[in-house]
């Protein structure tokens, strides 16, 4: 008992130190409630929990952390439930009321992911392959989910209207101009052979032109009655701009839980060994594989963790002349990976004028003219960050700093290369080499009677090649991959192995592809559907090349900094596409042949004719939200609240701090116990097996 006592004098027990959930270790916590009244936990017995008068919940103690005996936390449960309040019936039936619907959201809760899709897959996926693989797949439901509202919302205010007043007949706005920039046909003429009809279905052409799936087929049709107005156009326009914002919404959010996420597991790469060795492991690994799989991802992070600091040791003791030396050199390689990325936007440049300028090839010729700029771009954003992978190795920076500067270049290069094929496209479209084209129409109407139509089209064979290109790969080259090395014993088939399934790779691919269908759902509007479909049917292609053709990477991303890394990079695929459409609706003349904006200088002018139509009661309302005496104090609200949220987030961030140097404060003081309890051990000549106890 003695022994026990001089065990606690040293230090402090957690209660003293008001952290309950840091407590002595299971048998001094026996021992000492056995012997001393006074070093057993004291609670409050008048913390029942129950609602106060005002409807909230009292401040309560959780039983579940608190260190005491099963048998006494059971009493305290029961004398908690014997505690009833004295009070009238209405506080008595809102009580009940308030604990009805607390158990209702409690069971909705663990109700609803029994209707999350892709539950039981996804589970799989984790319980296999570790959460680094299976937060790919979650990125890829997220995006099929965002594809699929966003075409909801396009389909019940620009689809279906435009399908039932079409019907009804409803005469479309007259466009008025030129003779010569009005004709616009589309439809092929005479007799169709029928494998052009899969070359329409693979280029848009043909039959797909003139259909809702593009923007030229939409009519500037507005419905007016007595009791019912609808503005194609003016819908056509506000479901653009809300569907962008409805994925900036979403990509906010979930950048916000992960932030979350990463700030409250330390997602920095000061991480202790001890957090890593003790809390990294993955309870829903199932199998030896996946077991063994996980224990060598601990390992490549303490490794990676290891070179870090021996790197930096390493860069901490160079000399000055070698600080130049290295210095320089990474000048150079960068230099010489912005090269490679240049090279890669001339030549797409190049190859869509090429194309452009061989629009009219007709069969397998033309379609291979057709699909030629996406040739290239998938070339290149297959050779370059291989190439730029390379150069990342010779620069010596920390592994996790090299993986962060190649990726970084991979998605620059992927932006790059898109935003080459529209600055192409728009450059032919407005005429820029040669202004006379459009004096007339104000566009190149010559080559590109209805361009909007053109450039929705150059999005679907980027997001149908892109498509295409995954298939093929799992075909040709993944399957008989797997199937050599798995059947021919060779030294080279050992050495190349099965694949390895590289997550920021996969997800920088969703990434491109989403920023594609952002920058051609304006002229595409059925582009996020298409998309959708496009997903799902990639969500199992890539399991079924993962659980039969692939082995996951030993050097990982880091899970709590990458979630985060991969939305910002969505974000600026976002902006691009952002970019994109606000130039298109302010700055470029809508097509005089096609599309509902076709009677209006520029597609926002239907904006200020649909205002002016409005009431003056409308008007005047509208006037007042866009003035000063709205928008300053609503600026003013804005800013406070941005304060408000900024300090919140700093007191956070003071507390999340002090609570880490408590826990190495705490590790201290076990230290010191430690070797406290070894120094009395010795002193009383106790053999080592009894001071275990």
């Amino acid at each position: 008992m003695a022994s026990e006592q001089q065990r606690q004098e040293p230090g402090m027990t957690g209660e003293e130190n008001c952290y309950p959930g840091d407590q002595q270790s299971l048998r001094l916590r026996r021992v000492s409630s056995g012997t001393s009244s006074q070093s057993s936990p004291q609670f409050n017995w008048r913390s029942t929990g129950e609602e106060d008068e005002g409807g909230e919940s009292r401040p309560c103690q959780d039983l579940r952390n608190l260190p005491m005996p099963m048998a006494l936390k059971s009493a305290v449960r029961q004398v908690q439930q014997m505690q009833v309040p004295v009070v009238s019936s209405f506080e008595s039936w809102k009580r009940s009321k308030s604990r009805t619907l607390r158990k209702f959201r409690d069971n909705a809760r663990g109700f609803l992911p029994f209707f999350a899709l892709w539950r039981k897959s996804l589970q799989q996926i984790g319980g296999n392959f570790g959460g680094g693989v299976q937060s790919y797949f979650l990125f890829l439901r997220f995006l099929v989910v965002l594809n699929f509202v966003s075409f909801l919302l396009i389909a019940g205010f620009v689809l279906i209207p435009s399908i039932v007043f079409r019907s009804v007949g409803t005469g479309p706005v007259n466009s008025t101009g030129p003779e010569e920039c009005m004709f616009y046909d589309p439809n092929p003429q005479g007799l169709v052979v029928f494998y052009n009809y899969f070359l329409d279905l693979l280029s848009g052409t043909g039959f797909m032109e003139y259909s809702y799936l593009f923007y030229g087929y939409y009519n500037s049709t507005m419905v007016e009655d007595s009791n019912f107005s609808y503005n194609i156009p003016l819908a056509y326009l506000f479901t653009a701009v809300f569907y962008f914002a409805f994925c900036l919404i979403c990509i906010i959010a979930r950048m916000g839980t992960a932030a979350r996420v990463a700030v409250a597991t330390g997602g920095s790469a000061a991480s202790s060994y001890s957090k890593i060795v003790f809390t990294g492991w993955d309870y829903g690994c199932l199998g030896d594989q996946a077991t063994k799989l996980k224990q060598k991802n601990i390992h490549y992070r303490l490794q990676m963790d290891l070179e870090e600091e021996r790197i930096k040791k390493k860069a901490a003791s160079l000399t000055l002349f070698q600080k130049i030396v290295l210095y320089s050199l990474r000048i150079f390689l960068a230099l010489v990976a912005f090269g490679l990325i240049t090279a890669a936007f001339y030549g797409i440049i190049q190859t869509t004028n090429f194309s452009q300028s061989r629009s009219g090839e007709e069969g397998i010729r033309g379609l291979i003219f057709e699909y030629l700029p996406s040739i290239v771009i998938t070339a290149g954003n297959f050779l370059v960050p291989f190439l730029c992978d390379q150069i990342a190795l010779l620069e010596r920076y920390a592994p996790s700093t090299s993986i962060i500067v190649a990726l970084l270049r991979s998605v620059i290069l992927r932006m790059v290369s898109l935003g080459a094929l529209l600055f192409t496209l728009w450059s032919q479209i407005t005429c820029a080499t040669d202004a006379v084209k459009c004096e007339l129409c104000h566009y190149n109407y010559k080559d590109y009677p209805c361009w909007e139509t053109r450039v929705g089209q150059e999005m679907y064979k980027l997001t149908l090649f892109d498509f295409l290109i995954t298939i093929a790969v799992l075909v040709l080259v993944e399957i008989p991959r797997r199937m050599v090395v798995d059947n021919w014993s060779s030294k080279l088939a050992q050495w190349v192995g099965r694949q390895e399934f590289l997550v920021p790779s996969n997800v920088l691919g969703l990434v491109y592809g989403q920023t594609v269908v952002w920058a051609g759902a304006l002229f595409c509007p059925l582009l996020p559907f298409i998309s959708a479909i496009k997903f799902v049917i990639l969500f199992y292609c890539k399991k079924l090349t993962l659980f039969n053709n692939c082995r996951p990477a030993l050097k990982t991303f880091r899970s709590t900094t990458s979630t985060f890394f991969f939305l910002v990079v969505l974000l600026f695929g976002w902006g691009l596409a952002m970019v994109v459409m606000i130039y298109s609706v302010a700055e470029m003349h809508p097509s005089r042949s096609c599309g509902p904006f076709r009677s209006f200088p520029t597609m926002w002018a239907i904006v200020p004719t649909s205002f002016y139509s409005l009431s003056q009661t409308t008007q005047e309302f509208l006037f007042f939200i866009g003035s000063q005496a709205f928008s300053i104090p609503l600026f003013t609200f804005s800013c406070v609240v941005m304060c408000y949220f900024i300090a919140l987030a700093s007191v956070y961030g003071k507390s999340v701090a002090l609570l880490r140097g408590q826990l190495k404060l705490e590790g201290r003081d076990k230290q010191f116990l430690v070797k406290q309890i070894e120094e009395l051990s010795r002193k009383l000549e106790i053999p080592k097996d009894y001071t275990e106890y």
